[in-house]
């Protein structure tokens, strides 16, 4: 028999606050986190779930420097719509603290002064770029050059992100500096130093013997590919001024690395959450289980680091499993913030209010468990419209309705139960089984297509027992008919929550019926007969086309924009005299009279006041950028010596000169304040 854990504490990645969490972050991390939780407090088991913000780190600092404010500003903000964000995602957290907290900067500076104490740092001297007239040494992403692969000339000194490289500072060709646009200088700093590479063959018991059955393909396959490469001693502290000061005379000027920094914050957030020493069980006991919820870009930080720390120190338990899922990628590309490739989950909240379930369903249903996998709006819809509308949505609203309508709204007596009713109600009883089981093993996709089944199971039943009809030859048979449909919507209540919150609880609000524990939720008789229901209520609606689309236009645009930020400008055409320009009649005119050209699309025919004794006739092909009535009134500067061509029939005497985007798109060349028609342009 399986002894289970005294207690369990699960943790989520923290999410870093210099931007929202987007549905890569959900699908990746904090989703699975919330229905392993969900599930396990309905087993009734202790458990913790902890998670918050991550504030310390270089990006913080470049983004306040950018936007003109405090790295405390930046945080504060972003910490709040994170925060509420997951709130209303329905992620229920039993604390959302971060780093930026008092108690996290005594953790993590008793954390670090206690390997410091025992000597399990060491130390070395470094070249390291400083700035000169910004007192202060630069990380990596201050320095900016020409990569030497592509010839970027603003690639980071840790990646050119137009050729995608990773670079170290010293391969930039003519390095400057973020904060002044110098040339940094090298000089001498100090750090201290994890040396990760005394603890590789604790790691490779530990991890290749130890986890080679238990842990994820994906997660031990990446933890063994970097231990066969070799460990090294990583660096625990950088000179940077936003972070956890480095308790250490002689250290100022210098904090924690954010990576070292970061996942203390689990701890320090389990204390915030705990009076007293509450928090040391949930951290320091063997009995219980430590789980983390990650990305697959965070595995070598939770599967090897963050454990060397752990060890290090010898206090603390270890993770008992590190479930990281591979990326979610949007419409067949890559998420990336920087590109704005997402879908943001404040802005989905906005979008499709009381649908967080909608989003849960289709990124759990979606997984990215084994592999990468895509979002794509159309599946979105699909997955509404067709099996949480179709499925799940229509077998319990037949159950509830046909009660109404039938008996008044309360819950029939059985009477007798026919073979089929009884394979019905057995194949309930191994619900909670099959989906737990899958959940403990954190094939979330599995247990959901599982829970489905039952609604499958429920929808084939009423379909093949047809009670609309039987009613009209048997009532007593309907009534158990219903009675059996309603103690599979019952069991629905507390199986769907952790997969489906809000929709668990509307489903138990129109059965009059409180969520019972797991072990519950497959049995025959949660609902007695005579039990009143409440009125029905759809549990989903469907999404029609037009929402979709407007989706996938905004993404569209997006990219677009992408596309117009990287343009680059046509080459310089080859050069003329200064005669030749001066050839050019150049003036200004207004615009008095518009109108399309006859069985055209693209041309307009305009009539130009420039100043001269008669109007000038002009026919440009801007028909599709302009109307008409919106350039009477409008200068623009005109090419008026151009030799007069017939077009469509019309005479066109002159060009009028227009700037083309990058994705097409004409403006006006017009002076910027009103002058006389026909004004040189010089």
């Amino acid at each position: 028999m399986q002894i289970l854990p005294q207690r369990y504490t699960v943790t989520a990645a923290l999410p870093y606050a210099n931007g929202p969490v987007h549905i890569g972050h959900l699908a990746g991390v904090y989703l699975p986190a919330d229905i392993y939780v969900r599930y396990l407090r309905a087993q009734q088991r202790d458990v913790k779930f902890i998670c918050g913000s991550d504030e310390h780190g270089v990006p913080i600092t470049i983004r306040a420097q950018k936007e003109g404010v405090t790295p405390q500003q930046v945080v504060d903000k972003y910490h709040a719509i994170i925060k509420d964000s997951f709130q209303e995602f329905g992620v229920s957290f039993d604390i959302y603290s971060r780093t930026s907290s008092e108690t996290h900067a005594e953790t993590a500076s008793g954390f670090f002064r206690k390997l410091y104490d025992d000597n399990k740092f060491i130390e070395q001297v470094s070249e390291q770029y400083y700035d000169e007239k910004a007192g202060q040494f630069l990380a990596d992403r201050y320095i900016v050059g020409t990569c030497p692969h592509c010839g970027n000339e603003n690639a980071y000194g840790d990646q050119c992100e137009k050729c995608g490289s990773s670079l170290s500072p010293s391969e930039l060709i003519n390095p400057r500096s973020m904060l002044s646009g110098n040339q940094p200088v090298l000089r001498e700093t100090k750090h201290w130093y994890l040396p990760l590479d005394q603890y590789e063959p604790w790691l490779r018991e530990w991890i290749v013997e130890g986890h080679k059955q238990d842990w994820k393909t994906n997660v031990y396959g990446q933890c063994k590919s970097w231990l066969d490469q070799g460990l090294h001693p990583r660096a625990v502290t950088r000179d940077l001024d936003w972070g956890v000061p480095v308790p250490v005379a002689g250290a100022e000027g210098k904090v924690l690395y954010v990576w070292f920094d970061a996942p203390i914050g689990y701890i320090s957030a389990t204390k915030d959450l705990l009076p007293g020493d509450a928090w040391k069980p949930y951290w320091q006991d063997a009995g219980t289980k430590l789980v983390h919820f990650i990305g697959k870009d965070n595995i070598v930080f939770h599967c090897i680091i963050f454990p060397t720390m752990l060890k290090a120190h010898g206090d603390y338990i270890l993770p008992d499993n590190v479930p990281a899922n591979e990326f979610l990628n949007l419409e067949g590309d890559k998420i990336s913030t920087s590109r704005n490739w997402a879908v943001w989950l404040h802005e989905y909240l906005q979008d499709f209010p009381g649908k967080a379930d909608v989003l849960r369903y289709v990124l759990c249903a979606n997984a990215p468990e084994t592999k990468d996998n895509d979002f794509t709006w159309k599946d979105f819809q699909a997955r509404n419209n067709n099996e949480l509308v179709a499925n799940l949505g229509n077998f319990v609203n037949r159950a509830v309705v046909l009660t109404h309508k039938f008996f008044e709204g309360k819950v029939p007596e059985s009477v007798g139960f026919a073979t089929e009713d009884e394979d019905v109600l057995r194949q309930l009883a191994e619900f909670p089984q099959r989906v737990g089981d899958l959940i403990e093993a954190y094939r979330f996709r599995d247990a959901l297509n599982e829970l489905m089944n039952l609604t499958r199971l429920g929808n084939k039943y009423l379909a093949d027992m047809e009670p609309w009809k039987l009613i009209k030859t048997d009532q007593a048979r309907t009534g158990t008919v219903l009675h059996v449909a309603l103690q599979l919507a019952a069991g629905l209540v507390t199986l769907l929550e952790p997969f489906l919150p809000a929709s668990a609880d509307k489903l138990g609000q129109m059965l009059n019926l409180e969520k019972g524990s797991w072990p519950q939720a497959g049995r025959s008789d949660v609902l007695p007969a005579g039990h009143q229901l409440q009125p029905a209520a759809l549990l989903f609606d469907k999404i029609e086309d037009a929402t979709v689309e407007a989706q996938v236009q905004k993404l569209l645009d997006t990219k677009k924009a992408n596309e117009l930020a990287a343009a680059v400008a046509a080459p310089a055409k080859a050069d003329i005299s200064f005669e030749q320009f001066q050839q050019m009649d150049l003036r200004i005119g207004t615009i008095t009279a518009a109108e399309k050209v006859a069985k055209t699309k693209k041309l307009l025919k305009l009539t130009v006041d420039l100043g001269l004794p008669e109007p000038r006739t002009i026919v440009s092909g801007i028909a599709e950028h302009f109307l008409p009535e919106a350039l009477i009134g409008q200068q623009v500067q005109v090419l008026l010596n151009l030799a007069p061509r017939e077009i469509k029939g019309i005479q066109s005497q002159g060009m009028l000169l227009m700037a083309e985007n990058a994705d097409g798109v004409l403006s006006l060349m017009q002076p910027s304040s009103h002058v006389l028609p026909g004004s040189n342009v010089a």
